[in-house]
C-alpha cells in the first residue's frame, strides 16, 4: 500500500467543539460579528450633525452672538475633521487602545459642555469651550480609525459598499440620537448633550475588543450579505424619516416617543442577527464530520479560512521596523497608482491636492450649511419643532447620499467603468442647486434644500475615503483617509466663520438700526427675514461649483486607471497565497494505489 492510511471501520470525526458557549465565543471572535459591532459604534459617531439642534441653547444660555457660535462651529468641524492624529495612533497601538481613547475623549468633552450650559459650572471663556466641543468631536476620529479603517480592511475588495454603508450609520445617527433623547429627556436641548457625551462613548467601551483585523476570507455570497445589510438600513431610515415627519404634525406623548425610540433601536440590532446566521453556517461546515473507509475517503467540504493575502498582510500591518524610512525616503520617486504610497508620497502628489482643493470646497460649504441650519430656520421664522425636523431630515437624506455613493459607484466601477472621480463632479453640482434654495427661498423650500444638502454633503464622504484608498493604497490609509479630510476644517472656517457669520451679524444689525436698536440692548444677535443668508449662500454655491470644475482635474488624471481592474491585484494575491494543501476534495479521492 502506499502511503496513505487506512482504517479497518467506518469513522466519523468532527472538527471544532459544540455548545452554546463555543459557538458564542464563535459569534463575537467572528468577522460579522465585527462588522455589526462596527454598526453599532459608527451609528454613535455621528454627534456633530445634531450641533443645529443644541447650538440655539448654548447661544442663549452663553449670550453668544453668531459670529461666536459659528467660532464655536469651526473648533467642531477642526476636531471631527483632523483625525491625523487618530491614524499615527493607529499604526502603532491595537485597535482597542483607539476606541478607548476615543471614548474617553467623547465623554470629557461634551459632558463639559452640557455642565457649562446647564450652569453646574461657572460661565466658561470662550477658548475653553472651543477646545472642549473640539475635544468632543475629535472623539469621532478615533470610532471612525478604529471601526472604519478595520472593516475596509477585513473586505479589501468591497470598499465602496463597506465604507458606503458604515458612514451611512453616522449618517443616521442624528435622527437615532434625538429619537432616544425625546424618549429619555422629552423636548430638552440641553439633555441631548448629556446623551451625546455618554451614549457614544458607551458603545465603544461595549464592543472594544471585538473589533480587530481579520483575515480575509473569500466568501461566495458576500455581496448578497451586505445587500441584506443595505436593506435593513434603508428600512431604518425610512422609519426615522416617518416619525420626524409624524412628530412633527402630530403632539406625541412621552410613551409614543418611547416606543418610536424602542422600535428604531430594534431594526439597529436587526443586523445582529444577519451576523449570528452568517457565523452560524460557517460553525455548522467546520463541525461537518468526515467519514472515511477502508477503500475511499470522503471528504465533506470544510470552509477553511485561507491564510491572509499578501495584500491583506501589507494593508493590516502597523509601522514595520524597516519600512519606517520609507516616511521620507523616494517622495519625489512615486509608485504607479493604486500601489502602496508612503505618507509623504501620497501629501505631496498632485492627485492629492486636487483631491484636497475639491474636498476643501464641497465639504467646507456643506458643513458650514449644516452648523447653520438651525438658524436658517429661525430667521425664517419656523417653530423650534420643525427646525428639529429640518436637522433630522438633513441626517436621514445623509444616510442615503452615503449609501448611494457607496453602492452605486461600486456597480457603476464595476460594470461600467464609470469612475468614482466624476460621480463626485456630479455630486458637487448637486449641493449648488441645495445652496441657492436657501438663498432664494420659497414656501417649502428648505424641507428641499435640506434633503439636498443632507444627501450631497453624505455621498462626498463615501467617495473621498475610497478615492484615497484607491489611489494611494491601504499600507497607511488609516492615516491618509484622515490627512484627506484636512480640508474641509479650513474650508469650514473660511466659509463659516469668515463669511457667513460676519453676513449674518451684518444683516443682524441693520436689523436692530431700523427698529432704532442697538447691540448692547439685546443679549441674543438674531436676524430674521430671507435676506439673512441669501450672500452667504450665494457665496458657498459658487465655492462648490468651482469645486465641482476643480474635481474634473482629476477625473482627467486617473481616467486610465479607473478603466483597469483595480481590484486584480487583491485577487491575484489570494489566489498566490492560497495553500494548495488546504484545497478541499469535492469527490472522492482514493487513499491507495
Amino acid at each position: 500500500m502506499g502511503g496513505a492510511k487506512m482504517s479497518n471501520s467506518n469513522c466519523t470525526g468532527h472538527r471544532g467543539g459544540h455548545g452554546a458557549i463555543p459557538f458564542a465565543v464563535h459569534v463575537v471572535r467572528g468577522r460579522w460579528f465585527s462588522l455589526f459591532a462596527s454598526f453599532l459604534i459608527m451609528a454613535g459617531a455621528g454627534a456633530t450633525y445634531l450641533f443645529g439642534t443644541y447650538s440655539k441653547e448654548i447661544k442663549s444660555s452663553l449670550g453668544y452672538d453668531q459670529t461666536t457660535l459659528n467660532l464655536l462651529g469651526f473648533f467642531k468641524d477642526f476636531g471631527a475633521n483632523v483625525g491625523v492624529l487618530s491614524g499615527l495612533i493607529d499604526e502603532v497601538v491595537p485597535t482597542w487602545l483607539v476606541l478607548l481613547i476615543g471614548a474617553g475623549m467623547n465623554f470629557a468633552g461634551y459632558f463639559m459642555i452640557w455642565l457649562a450650559v446647564t450652569g453646574r459650572i461657572a460661565k466658561p471663556k470662550v477658548w475653553m469651550m472651543c477646545i472642549y466641543i473640539c475635544v468632543g468631536a475629535n472623539s469621532q476620529n478615533f470610532a471612525n480609525t478604529g471601526a472604519l479603517v478595520t472593516s475596509v480592511k477585513n473586505f479589501p475588495e468591497s470598499r465602496g459598499i463597506m465604507i458606503g454603508l458604515l458612514k451611512g450609520f453616522t449618517g443616521l445617527s442624528g435622527a437615532i440620537l434625538t429619537q432616544v433623547y425625546l424618549a429619555v429627556y422629552g423636548n430638552d436641548s440641553k439633555s441631548l448633550i448629556l446623551l451625546i457625551a455618554w451614549l457614544p462613548a458607551a458603545l465603544s467601551v461595549v464592543f472594544v475588543y471585538t473589533i480587530r483585523e481579520m483575515k480575509v476570507v473569500r466568501q461566495p455570497n458576500q455581496l448578497s450579505i451586505f445587500y441584506y445589510f443595505l436593506f435593513v438600513s434603508i428600512a431604518l431610515a425610512l422609519f426615522l424619516m416617518v416619525m420626524t415627519i409624524l412628530q412633527k404634525a402630530v403632539a406625541f406623548s412621552q410613551a409614543a416617543y418611547a416606543g418610536s425610540a424602542t422600535v428604531a433601536c430594534a431594526l439597529l440590532f436587526f443586523p445582529l442577527l444577519i451576523a449570528i446566521k452568517q457565523e452560524w453556517l460557517i460553525w455548522k461546515q467546520r463541525n461537518r464530520p468526515v467519514i472515511s473507509s477502508p477503500t475511499v475517503s470522503i471528504e465533506i467540504p470544510v470552509e477553511i479560512e485561507p491564510k491572509q493575502t499578501s495584500a491583506a498582510q501589507s494593508s493590516s500591518k502597523k509601522i514595520d521596523e524597516n519600512q519606517t524610512a520609507l516616511w521620507y525616503q523616494n517622495v519625489f520617486k512615486k509608485p504607479k497608482r493604486g500601489d502602496d504610497y508612503t505618507i509623504l508620497q501620497a501629501l505631496s502628489s498632485t492627485d492629492m491636492l486636487v483631491l484636497f482643493l475639491a474636498t476643501f470646497c464641497g465639504l467646507g460649504s456643506s458643513l458650514t450649511a449644516v452648523d447653520n441650519l438651525g438658524q436658517i430656520g429661525e430667521s425664517l421664522g419656523y417653530p423650534t419643532k420643525t427646525i428639529k425636523s429640518f436637522v433630522s431630515l438633513l441626517s436621514i437624506w445623509n444616510f442615503f447620499g452615503r449609501i448611494f455613493s457607496g453602492f452605486v459607484s461600486e456597480t457603476l466601477l464595476v460594470k461600467y467603468k464609470f469612475p468614482r472621480t466624476l460621480m463626485m463632479t456630479f455630486v458637487l453640482l448637486l449641493a449648488c442647486t441645495g445652496y441657492l434654495l436657501i438663498a432664494f427661498p420659497f414656501n417649502g423650500s428648505v424641507y428641499v434644500a435640506s434633503i439636498i444638502i443632507g444627501f450631497s454633503f453624505g455621498a462626498q464622504l463615501p467617495l473621498i475615503f475610497t478615492i484615497i484608498s484607491e489611489l494611494f493604497g491601504l499600507k497607511h490609509y488609516s492615516t491618509l483617509f484622515n490627512c484627506g479630510q484636512l480640508a474641509s476644517p479650513l474650508g469650514s472656517y473660511i466659509l463659516n466663520v469668515k463669511v457667513t457669520g460676519p453676513l449674518y451679524d451684518r444683516e443682524a444689525l441693520k436689523d436692530l438700526a431700523r427698529r432704532g436698536m442697538t447691540r448692547s440692548s439685546v443679549k441674543d444677535l438674531t436676524c430674521i427675514g430671507t435676506q439673512c443668508y441669501r450672500l452667504p449662500f450665494i457665496v458657498l454655491a459658487s465655492i462648490t461649483l468651482f469645486g465641482a470644475l476643480a474635481s474634473l482635474i482629476l477625473v482627467a488624471r486617473t481616467r486610465e486607471f479607473y478603466r483597469s481592474d483595480i481590484y486584480k491585484k487583491f485577487r491575484d494575491a489570494a489566489e498566490a497565497d492560497d495553500d494548495p494543501d488546504m484545497t478541499l476534495p469535492t469527490s472522492k479521492t482514493a487513499t491507495s494505489k
